[in-house]
């Protein structure tokens, strides 16, 4: 249900609360929103060290995930691939939501990552260097057509999605716990040989139980075992890739490229009209992927409202930000 919450009087514009999954996901689908704004994300958050509050703001919304910070500052205030609908064009409503954190929650600052492409000149707003997402990616424009996808990717990378199909690689969706508990085992062998950190397995199943539908995990099947995975959440607007893996089987079966082109494929089908690789690197992986999407999009990045006399301080403890940012991801 939406319960009112506040008023801003200078545009009259309602800050409404919304407690209800199928509202709010049904608002987020049909305004083109990001999936990180999907209820499930923010139960996942909920659950993991952050609490969580969904608003419409006029005609527009937000998904806040909220973060205690040590004393003396107030907590950050986070809105991941946000806001949704008409404040990105609003400053009215901007200046509502703006308003209504101050007021609720009294933060250090409140950061949004907006899902738009380039610079953004939001009056009171400031492009931050503490990112949260990466700006730099890849997306395709799923409404192309096969054949021109196909044509869009190196050379080398159909070659490698024909000789995977060939070598027998299977791919379907992970239907048990178990097949879940497999593509853990194999993102964990990738995590040590990348040299990145992991949340528990917790965290993982939570994602798959909160999110559902809506993050189906992709597994590459060879000889009944799963050689690789590739994990997306999706709304209608844009599918963003979350997490994916191989093993050194699937490495040497290159199957993380007929996976990725299954799904690719899978997301089409479903209606989908991007899909987001989620940030490149000047890494292995980042070859990889642009591979399949040589032109790269750059985002707009992160922008934070400063709320507090203590954001400069804030700002300056680099080390202690990306420690607090790291855990959002």
């Amino acid at each position: 249900m939406w319960a009112a919450r506040t008023r801003y009087n200078r545009a009259m514009i309602n800050v409404i609360t919304c407690d209800d999954q199928v509202e709010w996901d049904d608002f987020v689908k049909t305004t083109d929103g990001h999936p990180l704004q999907l209820w499930g994300w923010g139960e996942v958050k909920a659950s993991h060290g952050w609490s969580v509050e969904r608003v419409r703001v006029g005609q527009g919304g937000a998904q806040l995930l909220i973060k205690r910070l040590p004393a003396p500052f107030g907590p950050l205030v986070y809105v991941p691939r946000g806001p949704v609908g008409s404040m990105l064009k609003s400053e009215d409503e901007r200046t509502a939501l703006v308003a209504y954190v101050k007021k609720t929650y009294h933060p250090t600052v409140l950061s949004v990552e907006p899902d738009t492409v380039g610079p953004l000149n939001w009056k009171g707003w400031r492009t931050s260097s503490n990112r949260i997402l990466l700006a730099r990616t890849a997306v395709l424009d799923l409404k192309k057509s096969e054949d021109e996808l196909l044509a869009d990717m190196t050379k080398k990378t159909r070659q490698y999605i024909r000789k995977s199909a060939k070598a027998g690689v299977d791919v379907r969706v992970a239907s048990s716990r178990a097949e879940i508990d497999e593509c853990l085992a194999i993102y964990k062998q990738t995590a040590s040989r990348a040299g990145f950190a992991l949340h528990g397995d917790r965290y993982y199943h939570d994602i798959a139980e909160k999110l559902d539908g809506d993050s189906p995990i992709y597994i590459a099947m060879h000889k009944g075992r799963v050689v690789a995975f590739l994990w997306p959440v999706v709304t209608p607007a844009v599918a963003f890739e979350l997490y994916g893996g191989m093993n050194d089987e699937g490495q040497a079966l290159r199957a993380n490229y007929h996976l990725k082109w299954s799904v690719i494929r899978a997301m089409k089908q479903r209606g989908i009209e991007r899909y987001d690789v989620n940030g490149l690197l000047n890494d292995g992986v980042t070859s990889f992927k642009k591979g399949f999407i040589p032109v790269e999009t750059t985002m707009s990045g992160t922008l934070d409202y400063p709320m507090s006399p203590l954001y400069v301080v804030w700002n300056g403890l680099l080390p202690a930000i990306k420690r607090v940012l790291r855990a959002i991801r």
